[in-house]
């Protein structure tokens, strides 16, 4: 692992498999430091040609924390949100695709193939509609348009995802074994000792929740991306769960409806999670969409 300047900022990132492969950078979810791409699936993705680049985003992990910025009102925020008025946030989800943009240039890759898991599925779309000469391809993965009429999490799978982080170690371990129970798909539940030792080495590398919270916010202050992705020329790999709770599956369809010619896979089982049984599935969607389209 390495860091590098990026847009101004310190971005810190990690690559797998020879430069000369085709690019393909990979952008992680709400609050989830870039190693959730698992070590093992970035080599599966290598073993296929790519060069990977998975990083950190802004207020995650190892790179630049914002906390200067303070902590969103949340409840302020979502009351402007909802009456569609603007919306006040330390940075929008453009800002993050800006540091991808930039991460890409910071590495001298002029264009890359992009991924993206939930919200780094948002911020790809982002980066494809703003920056679309640094994209060769996007692949949105458990992620959705952004409209507001589409059906929204459970009450159990918002009520994970607003759940107290914890302090102590123990207490971000339970709350990683209950999370998980809630989204994750039924027809792949992790092991318990899997789950604690992967959220163990989250918390040791870094343990920010406050960034999570202004991350949140800026998913707010974006909005509703539809009308955007409606005029939006990209081949487009659409992945997702069918059995998601947190973004159910037809934000998926909505957003494989919106982009012309996008392709949808959906997996039976499948929550908002990546599961290693289908890693396989996932790994040749996505090989097969950049191979079409370098």
């Amino acid at each position: 692992m390495a860091s590098i300047t990026a847009n101004d900022i310190l971005i810190e990132y990690d690559t797998f498999g020879a430069p000369t492969g085709r690019p393909l950078l990979l952008i992680m979810g709400l609050g989830a430091q870039m190693t959730r791409w698992r070590r093992e699936l970035c080599e599966l993705l290598a073993a296929q040609g790519h060069y990977v680049i998975r990083f950190d985003n802004r207020d995650v992990g190892l790179s630049q924390k914002f906390g200067a910025a303070g902590m969103p009102d949340m409840a302020k925020i979502f009351a402007q949100a909802t009456a569609g008025e603007p919306v006040s946030a330390a940075y929008s989800l453009s800002d993050m695709a800006n540091d991808a943009a930039a991460l890409l240039t910071a590495l001298d890759i002029q264009a890359a193939h992009i991924c993206g898991a939930s919200l780094g599925g948002m911020i790809v779309q982002i980066m494809a509609l703003e920056h679309g000469s640094r994209v060769k391809s996007m692949t949105s993965i458990m992620s959705t348009t952004g409209d507001p009429t589409l059906p929204k999490a459970t009450p159990e799978a918002m009520a994970a995802l607003m759940s107290p982080a914890g302090k102590s170690l123990e207490e971000v371990l339970d709350r990683a074994v209950k999370n998980a129970a809630v989204i994750g798909g039924p027809g792949f539940p992790a092991p318990e000792a899997e789950i604690r030792a992967l959220a163990q080495s989250d918390y040791e590398r870094s343990f920010y929740p406050e960034g999570v919270v202004r991350q949140m916010a800026a998913v707010a202050a974006t909005g509703n991306r539809r009308p955007r992705l409606e005029k939006l020329v990209m081949p487009t790999l659409v992945i997702h769960g069918q059995n998601d709770p947190l973004i159910p599956v037809s934000g998926g369809m909505d957003t494989q409806a919106a982009i012309q010619n996008a392709v949808l896979k959906v997996f039976e089982g499948m929550g908002h999670n990546l599961p290693q049984p289908l890693w396989g599935g996932i790994v040749e969607a996505i090989s097969t969409h950049t191979r079409a389209h370098d």
